[in-house]
């Protein structure tokens, strides 16, 4: 292995820390930190945590850094070579050089990075596939006390209209631009000029057997196709929800100053939490997906930050890359591990013996994603989420609603 002092990583350890590369890139703002339960995590404890998630093995952080060592000495002999072997003049294969000896470990095994600070290098370097299709078991960290509030429930917005979730279709294309300024999702669906939320889910499966699995949907955002009949969305005035969530640098008054206003959300969630049927257990994998699409060819950033009385308890940040479908970029976060304090969080919920008493802790739980652009930093959306207990026989529920200040 190259001097690699932590011994063989099997394939499922491989993976998992190449798809942590992607998540967490490194150096400046880009550099993520994960608050969990007031712990604050570094990069490579974020990627050893990810693969303990993935796979439920263990690698720890000084294992992680050996084996990013290890990798970057290899790459680093590799780069070399090519620059050799590339019809390049001397001066520009010694600033090749010098660019790449400055880079730490992190940065040399990071592809963007190379790509910034090196000549183009053919033929590509290896592309780890993004995820795997099969769950993987996690493990339930230390649990969390619940406790019911007095607080009447959230009951400020209206009910969802009893209907059944829509199937899953494809995106309708938009009309020509000479027949409308405006495409007919925005203003009816989560879009805002640049980025349309197409779907989003939190979810638990169970493996049944070997080949089956059963799944539960706690919340869910299906495709819908608009059309230009339908009415526009509900507005709710943004001030009525500032106190539920964080009011310091980065929150949600500050991001709605910034604008742009047509990128700001509220979506009432009627969670489903009666998941009686299915058996969970430790092999149980609670995950969220969400896919996103734009006209734009862009490199997103998606921050979620669970809020607890508007104070942010647990932030994660993905980055993901488009690919070109039908004439739209499309962006798909799949299958994303749940966080311990949100598997918890349920669980706790779950057993509560009253809906009102669930409700009455939801009434202080919230949830806010904010979607940028990863280069230019610009909000592309921002969705406040707030929840009640679902009482419908269609299970989950949900109602968007536009934020705006008056």
């Amino acid at each position: 292995m190259d001097g690699d002092a932590e011994g063989v990583w099997s394939p499922d350890i491989e993976q998992s820390f190449q798809e942590a590369l992607a998540i967490y890139p490194p150096c400046g703002r880009r550099k993520i930190i994960l608050s969990d339960e007031g712990k604050m995590y570094g990069r490579n404890e974020l990627i050893a945590r990810y693969i303990k998630l993935r796979t439920g093995k263990t690698r720890t952080r000084k294992q992680v850094s050996s084996h990013l060592q290890v990798l970057a000495r290899r790459k680093s002999r590799e780069i070399q070579s090519k620059l050799k072997a590339m019809n390049l003049d001397q001066a520009s294969k010694d600033k090749a050089l010098q660019n790449m000896a400055a880079l730490s470990s992190a940065q040399i095994v990071s592809p963007s990075m190379i790509k910034n600070h090196l000549p183009p290098l053919s033929p590509a370097p290896y592309q780890p596939t993004r995820f795997w299709p099969a769950p993987i078991s996690v493990q339930p960290g230390p649990s969390q006390d619940i406790k019911p509030f007095v607080q009447p429930p959230y009951s400020a917005l209206p009910g969802p209209v009893q209907q059944p979730i829509p199937a899953y279709e494809p995106l309708a294309p938009p009309p020509a631009p000479s027949a409308t300024a405006v495409p007919v999702w925005q203003d009816r669906t989560i879009a805002s000029s640049k980025l349309r939320m197409l779907e989003y889910s939190a979810f638990m499966e169970v493996q049944r057997d070997p080949d089956n699995y059963s799944k539960h949907l706690f919340v869910h955002i299906g495709q819908t196709n608009p059309s230009y009949s339908d009415p526009l969305l509900e507005a709710v005035e943004i001030r009525q929800i500032y106190d539920k969530f964080p009011e310091k640098k980065g929150g949600l008054k500050e991001l709605y100053e910034k604008g742009p206003q047509n990128a700001f959300f509220l979506v009432k969630f009627w969670a489903d939490l009666n998941s009686s049927g299915m058996l969970d257990g430790p092999g149980s994998f609670y995950g969220v997906s969400s896919q996103y699409s734009s006209m734009e060819n862009m490199t997103i950033t998606v921050s979620t930050k669970v809020c607890s009385f508007g104070k942010q308890v647990v932030e994660k940040v993905e980055t993901e890359y488009a690919r070109l479908e039908g004439g739209k970029y499309v962006y798909r976060i799949h299958r994303s591990p749940m966080c311990e304090y949100m598997i918890n969080f349920i669980h706790k919920l779950k057993h509560l013996p009253e809906k009102y008493m669930m409700n009455s802790v939801l009434e202080n739980f919230t949830i806010l994603q904010v979607v940028t652009n990863r280069d230019t930093q610009e909000t592309l959306l921002c969705i406040a989420f707030v929840f009640e207990v679902s009482s419908s026989e269609h299970g989950a529920q949900y109602h968007v609603y536009r934020l705006i200040k008056d």
